[in-house]
């Protein structure tokens, strides 16, 4: 029997255990999900969960906030994308050897693409410079976006850490650093054709706020995503719906990256709509 599961905190709200064991009965490969609780300040709690894999008792594990860069120093390897992201959020054993990968950039640069078509202009704004974010910002700069990064004043060092990882001595990448105010995002706003919120501000259960400023218009024909997905329309997605732009939440990129993950673990493919039906359900 195959043992995976997902570790962060909190986890309540997670669709992970319906969309994982959708595939593997659909699959008929025998095995279970756990949802692994590890709250901040529980010593050794990840330590824990590393060692039970490479003792072989758990097979694969997924990493969500806050542990998709604290979980680095527990891996043996990172796959060449976790490493220029600086973030994992799946582990399994290869050669008794246990490696961090990160399946989020290829989840959402492919969810994205499923509904956005690119504007000639590809201007982001990127809420947030956590794990998340730097999943998000990687596919985005493969894809030729130009990049703004929004974050709160004491987030901007982090925000900078970002920056740097990601190599500004290149010519051929773009990320800027604004403050998460009204008046900064105003002077740029007009530019923004993509939006993306990689915080955890709108989710279950505190659903009655959003990352974007009280009483800042959205930029005209731009696009909204949020990677939260529960609840299924955040305030950010339905102030934007209601503004008349294009908003989805990220439920497209938790199927997608939920299959990729599960392809590491088992070596199988399971379709899309196999998942798509355990969340529907």
């Amino acid at each position: 029997m195959i043992r995976l599961g997902l570790v962060g905190y909190p986890l309540s709200h997670s669709l992970s255990p319906r969309l994982h064991l959708a595939a593997l009965k659909a699959l008929a490969i025998q095995g279970e999900y756990i949802l692994y609780t590890v709250a901040p300040d529980e010593p050794g709690g990840l330590a824990k969960l590393t060692n039970a894999m490479h003792a072989g008792e758990i097979q694969g594990l997924n990493v969500t906030i806050p542990y998709k860069q604290t979980i680095i120093p527990l891996v043996d390897m990172l796959t060449p994308t976790a490493r220029v992201i600086g973030a994992v959020n799946t582990l399994y054993i290869r050669n008794k050897k246990l490696f961090g990968d990160n399946t989020d950039a290829s989840g959402f640069m492919t969810d994205l693409a499923k509904s956005l078509k690119e504007p000639v202009d590809k201007r982001g704004l990127v809420i947030g410079a956590g794990g998340a974010a730097r999943a998000v910002v990687y596919a985005l700069l493969k894809n030729h976006w130009k990049i703004t990064l929004a974050v709160r004043q004491a987030d901007v060092e982090q925000a900078n850490g970002l920056k740097e990882a990601f190599g500004q001595n290149d010519e051929n990448l773009s990320i800027g650093i604004t403050l998460l105010d009204a008046e900064n995002l105003a002077r740029i706003s007009g530019e923004i054709k993509l939006i993306v919120n990689t915080t955890p501000v709108g989710m279950y259960p505190d659903i009655d706020y959003s990352p974007w400023p009280t009483g800042l218009p959205f930029p005209n024909d731009a696009a909204v995503y949020d990677v939260v997905y529960n609840p299924r329309q955040t305030k950010l997605v339905k102030e934007a719906r209601l503004a008349g732009l294009q908003a989805m939440t990220g439920l497209g990129m938790l199927i997608e990256q939920a299959a990729l993950s599960f392809a590491c673990w088992t070596g199988r493919e399971v379709p899309r709509e196999i998942m798509d039906s355990a969340v529907e359900a």
